[in-house]
């Protein structure tokens, strides 16, 4: 399975920042997922335009069964991933980002600032973030039992996960 993290900051993008985000996704990824993955960090400059086409090239082109994206789910000026995903995405799932929101509240109250979800193009699920890299971690222990029966649904391929860390939920058979 691939699976691309796309980090979207306009200063990491320049080298003006550390990124922590994108190592803490895939550090989570290394960590629940037992199955063989490939990964691929890219990082992008805020915008409609830089994650759109990011999203498009890590689905299309690179073939990605899943992309997390990580940054630009605020309400400032700048933060425009999720109007990026909706541009490229064919539907949403909303249970996503209120699963996310709600586990995320319980631990800061400005998690209701935050516009993260998930949505589908093609056969890649790609679910957007917080940039912090203690959100990343509640918003993904929220909701991926369900990633990989997702992942199964629209074709995007089979990953297993360490069941000690995150029981994936399937239906008997599938």
């Amino acid at each position: 399975m691939k699976i691309a993290v796309l980090v979207v900051s306009d200063r990491a993008s320049k080298g003006e920042y550390e990124d922590r985000g994108g190592p803490a996704v895939e550090e989570w990824l290394r960590r629940v997922i037992t199955s063989e993955i490939e990964v691929q960090r890219r990082i992008v400059p805020d915008g409609v335009d830089s994650v759109s086409a990011a999203l498009v090239d890590l689905a299309d082109v690179w073939g990605a069964g899943l992309v997390l994206v990580t940054g630009g789910t605020g309400p400032a000026p700048r933060d425009r991933t999720p109007e990026a995903v909706a541009a490229v995405a064919e539907f949403d799932l909303p249970g996503f980002g209120e699963a996310m929101r709600a586990a995320n509240l319980k631990v800061v109250p400005t998690a209701i600032l935050s516009r993260q979800g998930a949505s589908v193009r093609g056969s890649t699920l790609i679910i957007t973030l917080p940039g912090s890299p203690n959100a990343i971690g509640t918003s993904l222990e929220a909701v991926f039992a369900a990633v990989p029966y997702c992942l199964d649904l629209i074709g995007a391929g089979r990953v297993e996960t360490d069941p000690a860390v995150i029981k994936a939920r399937r239906p008997k058979g599938a």
